[in-house]
This record gives structure tokens, C-alpha cells and sequence, in this order.
């Protein structure tokens, strides 16, 4: 079965120019090639450190550097977007000098933990911010395709999603982020937490648990959450970030199952991170008296950065009316946050103790 998918963001009609809060990896990675690749115009930029900012506006030929986030915002220019890149313990620090009724994208987490992420939320609603956060995996052009083709009832009614990550992940170019007493869940799994929300909905409950390698000085990498989602829908994640032992056993994908097919997406990104593979994307429709037979679609893009391009659009459109819907707004990814949350008291708290059943 042949199907024409549709999977790339629309773009916003207006023109909305972005200023830039941080100066990190993920800028030059990620949200400056997706912008080019979409056409925003990048206004400004500023950093705590000013040098790093000049040297990221020369590369990425961004026309102002701002010596602070107040500055920033009293030469903004009018219909102006602001795109924090910074780390969430200075988000609520940041927020406050941006003026009130602001287009903000804010990278994810929502906040350290769930009781930051509800002071972000308060802080956003108290300002009037239209406030969405970057989880741009929803935007990956394999996550987008499987969206239309559920959407459209093509694979019937979901009843199994499942992530696994098997793969060596080199945290050590993370620096920032290695240290965090909250790993794995919080900084890469939310990744995934997030998608099956925005899939299934929000669970009534979620089994937990993270653990650290034996040998590694870090507080967790491997971690599997299992969702309550009732009697038929299963949806898991299975992550391990330790699995050094060569490419031929290591796995990267989603997997999406319906009554009339399923979504087999391998995440290319993953392995050999950063360097990444080509992602894959099959499908099987089951069609009455023929054999199931599996289709590859060949997708223009990728998660780095292309899916920064969707986060940003759908702000965008949302800020101008386009859109109706805010997909990652402060309000839906609270959602998210609060299912981490759950996932770490989970694991913290443990299962049921085999011991009581044998008294």
C-alpha cells in the first residue's frame, strides 16, 4: 500500500524574529541549523559569558550581541521570539526580566524537579507568557510520519508503544549534565515520557525503575518505566545508555502497534551518538488475503536539527493565530513533568515485596 505522507511542520505566515538566551552546544547543534534551514530570522543572541555569544553570532552571522537578558529585552524588536537555551536552574531567574505577554520557547526539562517546573508554570501564567517547551522529538520527521499515518487510522487502534535505547552514550560531552542527581529519567528518558503522552494521553500510573552502572561514577543510566494506560494498551521504555560492547547488538527505536498495522522507527541519532546513523521508517499495513509485507519510507531530515524547526513553528503559529493548538505548552508539559516525578518516587519506593506473599 502506497500512501503520500505528510510529515514536515507548516511554517508561520509572519516573520518573527528570535532572540537567543544561551550560547551552548545545542545552540550551534541544533536550533541555529534548523532556523537556517527554515528561514527565521535570528536577531540577537546573549550569554552569560559575552565571548561565546560574539563567537556564535560570527559563525551563525546573528547582527547583535546583548550583555544581559535585560538588555536583550529592551532592544528587542517588536513580534520578537525569545528561545531559552540555558539550564533550568536559571530559567525562573530569566523569565522574570522577559516583558509580560512574551512568545517564549523554553529547551526542556520543565525545571529540575516537579515542584521548579510548577514555579515556572505560575511564573508563565502570572506574566501572561505564551510558553511552549522544546521537546522536539514530537517534530522528528519519523515521529511526525507515524502521527499521520495513527491519525489517519491506518494501523487501526494503538495497543502496544514501546522505546528501547540500547546503545553507549558518551555522557562525558555533557558537562553540565553528567553531574545531575537525576540522570537518565530526567535528561533523556523525558524525551521519551513526553512522546508517549503526546500519543496516549496521560497515564493513570507509572512503574519505575533507574539504576546506575556499577562502575561509573553516575547517578543513573539505564532505566525502565512501564504506563498504566488500562487492560489493552501496553506502552514501555527501556533505555541503556552502558551498552559498550560494539554496534552489532545496540538498538535505537519506537515502535507503534495497531489492530490493522504497525510503525517500526529506528532513531538513527542515537547510535554512535553524536555522530548518529541514517534513521529507518517501515510500516505494515495488514490488508485482507495478502501476507503482511513491510514498506520503508525514505524521510528527508532528522531529529538534529529538523525537529527544532517544528518547536519553534508551532510557537510561531500559535503566536500569530495560525495555530490553535500550543502542542508543548507550560501547561500540557506540566503533564510530562509530573510523570517524571512519579517515575522517580517509583523507582525510590520500590515494587511489592516478594517476602509478603510468603508469610
Amino acid at each position: 500500500m502506497s500512501i503520500d505522507i505528510k510529515y514536515k511542520p507548516e511554517l508561520p505566515v509572519t516573520e518573527q524574529p528570535i532572540i537567543i538566551i544561551g550560547a551552548g552546544g545545542i545552540v550551534t547543534d541544533a536550533h541555529l541549523p534548523a532556523y537556517k534551514i527554515a528561514g527565521f530570522k535570528v536577531h540577537g543572541i546573549v550569554n552569560r559569558t559575552k565571548e561565546r555569544a560574539e563567537k556564535v553570532a560570527a559563525q551563525f552571522n546573528i547582527p547583535n550581541v546583548y550583555n544581559s537578558v535585560a538588555e536583550a529585552a529592551q532592544l528587542a524588536p517588536a513580534n520578537v521570539v525569545y528561545d531559552l537555551t540555558i539550564m533550568p536552574e536559571q530559567y525562573l531567574e530569566t523569565l522574570k526580566q522577559l516583558p509580560d505577554g512574551s512568545a517564549v520557547l523554553i529547551q526542556k526539562p520543565m525545571g529540575d524537579d516537579f515542584n521548579q517546573a510548577k514555579e515556572i508554570l505560575t511564573l508563565c501564567r502570572e506574566k501572561n507568557f505564551k510558553a511552549a517547551i522544546n521537546f522536539q522529538l514530537r517534530y522528528a520527521p519519523f515521529v511526525s510520519t507515524a502521527k499521520y499515518l495513527i491519525d489517519a487510522g491506518l494501523i487501526g487502534e494503538l495497543y502496544d508503544m514501546e522505546v528501547r535505547v540500547t546503545i553507549k552514550t558518551p555522557w562525558e560531552i555533557f558537562p553540565h549534565v553528567i553531574i545531575h542527581p537525576r540522570l537518565e529519567i530526567q535528561y533523556h528518558s523525558i524525551h521519551y515520557i513526553d512522546l508517549i503522552r503526546s500519543f496516549l494521553g496521560n497515564p493513570e500510573s507509572v512503574l519505575a525503575k533507574t539504576l546506575k552502572h556499577p562502575a561509573k561514577n553516575l547517578s543513573s543510566s539505564r532505566s525502565t518505566i512501564l504506563f498504566d494506560y488500562g487492560d489493552t494498551l501496553h506502552a514501555v521504555i527501556n533505555t541503556n545508555h552502558d551498552h559498550d560492547f560494539g554496534a552489532k547488538h545496540q538498538e535505537s527505536y519506537i515502535k507503534w502497534e495497531g489492530t490493522k498495522g504497525a510503525i517500526v522507527a529506528k532513531i538513527g541519532l542515537l547510535m554512535d551518538y553524536p555522530h548518529g546513523v541514517p534513521d529507518v521508517f517501515e510500516y505494515c499495513i495488514i490488508e485482507e488475503g495478502k501476507s503482511p509485507e513491510w514498506q520503508t519510507v525514505k524521510l528527508e531530515g532528522s531529529w538534529f536539527p529538523e525537529a527544532f524547526i517544528g518547536t519553534m513553528s508551532n510557537l510561531m503559529r500559535y503566536n500569530e493565530g495560525s495555530d490553535k493548538i500550543l502542542n508543548t505548552s507550560v501547561e500540557d508539559v506540566i503533564n510530562t513533568m509530573a510523570v517524571v516525578e512519579s517515575a522517580y518516587q517509583s523507582s525510590d519506593n520500590g515494587g511489592v515485596k516478594v517476602s509478603e506473599q510468603l508469610k
